[in-house]
């Protein structure tokens, strides 16, 4: 039976901890906010909220599957990319390599601290090891854009497993930031 796929899928680099403040959970949860306040005209479907919750006592084996189950649900993947992404430390690196070997899934890389991205491989010191090598071996479709509200919904409604980036390595044009308003 076919999968439904329409879930954004969130990954990042948690540190090893649960204090949001000390790892990249914060940008995730900044998401959430933007996802889940009436404030904002952002919206996405995220997979995290479609299985069960994890605790943090859970063994690996039983995040591994829950992750999977999402991973399986999304239509892409929102990679937030920071100073910390590229630490190899749980499984950022995993979830990599399922969302681009199992499950074919083209991933948007979100740039936190930049207000334009127009060379993302100068960025590369941010990627997490798997990301650096799918992309080197072109095994992969990516968006890179910065940590813009306004332009990750833009790059939500736009790519997907059904309609990906057209290359290994995609961003957005100079006119697509200036109808944005992002000079």
């Amino acid at each position: 039976m076919a999968t439904y796929r329409n879930g954004t899928y969130v990954a990042f680099n948690g540190m090893g901890t649960t204090d949001p403040t000390k790892s990249d959970m914060k940008y995730y949860g900044l998401l959430k906010h933007w996802n889940e306040s009436n404030k904002y005209d952002f919206s996405f479907s995220d997979s995290h909220d479609k299985t069960y919750s994890v605790k943090d006592s859970s063994q690996i084996d039983t995040l591994k599957s829950r992750l999977l189950a999402r991973l399986k649900d999304s239509k892409h993947m929102l990679l937030i990319a920071s100073e910390n992404s590229s630490i190899n430390r749980g499984l950022l690196n995993w979830e990599i390599e399922k969302a681009v070997e199992e499950y074919e899934i083209p991933i948007i890389v979100v740039y936190t601290g930049f207000e334009k991205i127009t060379k993302p491989k100068l960025l590369s010191d941010r990627w997490p090891s798997n990301l650096k090598y799918y992309i080197d071996k072109n095994l992969i479709k990516t968006i890179h854009i910065p940590f813009k509200q306004v332009i990750i919904e833009a790059a939500i409604d736009k790519y997907s497993v059904h309609s990906p980036p057209s290359y290994t390595v995609t961003i957005f044009t100079d006119e697509f930031y200036k109808k944005h308003g992002i000079v």
